[in-house]
C-alpha cells in the first residue's frame, strides 16, 4: 500500500523513543531513591525543625518546606532536565529554542509550580490539621474545583506565559473550522494560532478552555505545513472531545483516582508516623512520604488512565472520519504528523500499553485506511 511515511525519520523516531523511555525510567528510580533517602536518613525531620524555627506560622512553614523541597528536587534533576528537555530535542531536530529561551520557560514553569503547588499544599496541610479523619475526601473535592478553574483559565492566564496566542487571520480557514464547530453545536470563542515555531518543529492543535474561554488553537507549525482539509480532520478529532464531553469525563475519572490516591496516602502516612517518628500525619516531615505515596499510586494506575484515554481517542478518530467523510485527508494528516513530530508508528505493545495516552500512529492510519476501504 502506498505510503508517505519517511522511513529514515521512522528510524530516528525509534531511537528518540528509546532514549526518552530510558530517561523516564531513570527519573522514576532517582525520584524514588531521593524520597526514601530523605525519609530514612531523618533529613525530612531535620528540615522540618529548621523551617519551623524560621517560620513558626503553620501556613508559612508548610509553604517554605514545600519550596525548599521543590528547589532541592530541581537541583537534583538539573542535569537530567537539561539533557531530556534541551539536548535531546535539539539533537533530533525537534527544538529550535535557544538555551536562554529554554531557561526562561523552565524558570516560569518552576515559578508556576511553586504558586499552584503551594496553594494545593496549603489546603492539604490545613485539612490535615483541622480535619485529619476526612482530609482526603475534602481535598479530593478541592482538587476537582481547582482543576476546573485551571482548565478555564489556562488559555487566557497560563498558556500565554509560554507561547503567544493570536487570532488566526486566514478567514477562509477560520470560517471552515467555525462551521465545523457550529455543525457539532459546540460554541467556541474564536480560532487562534500559537507561535510554536519559535520553540519547536513539531505540529499540534487543540481545543482549549471551558465555557467562555473555549477556543480553537492551531500551532503555526501545523497551519503552515498542512492543507486545509488536513487541518479540518485534525480539528474534527479535537472537536469530538467536546461533543463526547471527554473533558468533563476526564476530570471525573481523575477526581476518582485522586480520591483513591489521597485515601491510600492517608493510610501510608498513618503507618509511617511511628516508623519515621513523625508527630502525626500533619507533620511537615511527612510531606515526602505523601509525595512518595501519591507518586507510587500514580505510577501503578498510569496504565489504567492511559487505557481510558486511548479509548476516548479512538472514539474521537472515528468521529473525525465520520464527520468529514475524508479518510484521505485523515491519512495524509497523520502521515505528516508522524514525519514532522518524529512519532514512532509501531511501538512495542507493552510500551504503548504502559506509556501511551493516544493510540499509536500506525493504529490510527490503519483505522483511516479501513474507513476508506468501507466508504
Amino acid at each position: 500500500m502506498e505510503t508517505n511515511i519517511d522511513l529514515g525519520r521512522q528510524e530516528k523516531a525509534k531511537e528518540y523513543a528509546r532514549q526518552r523511555h530510558r530517561l523516564f525510567a531513570l527519573e522514576l528510580i532517582v525520584s524514588a531513591a531521593a524520597f526514601v533517602f530523605v525519609l530514612a536518613t531523618g533529613l525530612s525531620v531535620w528540615l522540618r525543625d529548621v523551617v519551623v524555627s524560621i517560620a513558626p506560622d503553620p501556613f508559612l512553614s508548610a509553604f517554605l518546606y514545600f519550596v525548599i523541597g521543590i528547589a532541592g528536587y530541581g537541583l537534583l534533576f538539573a542535569p537530567l532536565t537539561f539533557y531530556s528537555g534541551f539536548v535531546l530535542p535539539h539533537r533530533y531536530g525537534l527544538s529550535v529554542q535557544s538555551f536562554w529561551s529554554w531557561v526562561r520557560d523552565l524558570a516560569k514553569g518552576g515559578a508556576l509550580t511553586i504558586v499552584l503547588g503551594g496553594i494545593v499544599i496549603q489546603v492539604i496541610y490545613f485539612l490535615l490539621r483541622v480535619a485529619p479523619q476526612w482530609w482526603w475526601l475534602i481535598a479530593a473535592g478541592f482538587m476537582l474545583l481547582f482543576t476546573v478553574l485551571l482548565a478555564a483559565l489556562a488559555p487566557v492566564l497560563i498558556f500565554p506565559l509560554f507561547i503567544k496566542l493570536t487570532p488566526l487571520e486566514d478567514k477562509d480557514l477560520v470560517a471552515r473550522l467555525m462551521r465545523l464547530a457550529d455543525n457539532a453545536k459546540t460554541r467556541v470563542n474564536g480560532v487562534y494560532t500559537m507561535a510554536l515555531s519559535e520553540k519547536t518543529t513539531a505540529a499540534n492543535a487543540a481545543f482549549m478552555g471551558m465555557g467562555s474561554t473555549k477556543r480553537i488553537v492551531l500551532g503555526d507549525t501545523l497551519y503552515k505545513n498542512f492543507a486545509p482539509d488536513e487541518i479540518e480532520t485534525i480539528l474534527a478529532h479535537e472537536l469530538a472531545h467536546q461533543v463526547h464531553n471527554d473533558i468533563v469525563w476526564g476530570i471525573a475519572v481523575q477526581t476518582v483516582l485522586t480520591l483513591i490516591g489521597f485515601f491510600i496516602a492517608d493510610a501510608v502516612m498513618r503507618a509511617g508516623v511511628a516508623f519515621f517518628g513523625f508527630d502525626g500525619i500533619a507533620d511537615l516531615a511527612a510531606m515526602p512520604l505523601l509525595g512518595l505515596a501519591l507518586g507510587a499510586f500514580g505510577l501503578i494506575t498510569m496504565p489504567l488512565g492511559n487505557g481510558y484515554s486511548r479509548w476516548r481517542e479512538v472514539n474521537a478518530d472515528r468521529y473525525a472520519l465520520e464527520t468529514t467523510r475524508n479518510p484521505q485527508a485523515f491519512i495524509r494528516a497523520f502521515e505528516k504528523l508522524a514525519n514532522q513530530n518524529l512519532a514512532e508508528l509501531e511501538p512495542e505493545p507493552w510500551v504503548e500499553w504502559l506509556l501511551y495516552d493516544h493510540p499509536s500512529i500506525g493504529k490510527r492510519l490503519a483505522m483511516g485506511r479501513a474507513f476508506e476501504m468501507s466508504a
